[in-house]
């Protein structure tokens, strides 16, 4: 993907939209912008789906993602989860994410760290 060089978990967007230390000091020390990051179809459905969500929590969301590029799935991608799924005790929404950042052989930014050790074992 042209200019894209990070793949944002869903709960990377979530510490950015709430302002989380972690999260803003590593965007500021590899000075990530906005037309770098990219985002998986299943983040979307997991922050606007998340129980409870107030109407300007939902709008304030929808806003947000119109910055970053969506990666849609692909064959290739699904093909990447199943193995990913058969080799590991990883959850489908995980393992579409991290199958995602791999096919795309972008960098993850999550604050999950298994999910993390799952794309960095697999480079």
């Amino acid at each position: 993907m042209s200019g894209i060089k990070y793949l944002l978990d869903t709960n990377y967007i979530l510490g950015l939209l709430q302002s989380n230390q972690a999260v803003l000091s590593e965007a500021i020390s590899k000075n990530i912008l906005v037309t770098e990051c990219a985002y998986s179809p299943i983040t979307r459905m997991e922050l606007l789906g998340f129980p409870g969500i107030t109407s300007d929590e939902d709008n304030l969301i929808r806003v947000r993602l119109q910055s970053f590029t969506v990666i849609p799935l692909s064959t290739e991608i699904e093909d990447s989860v199943i193995a990913l799924r058969q080799t590991r005790k990883i959850k489908l929404p995980d393992a579409m994410i991290a199958a995602t950042a791999l096919v795309t052989k972008i960098e993850l930014l999550t604050l999950d760290q298994h999910l993390k050790s799952v794309v960095t074992q697999q480079i």
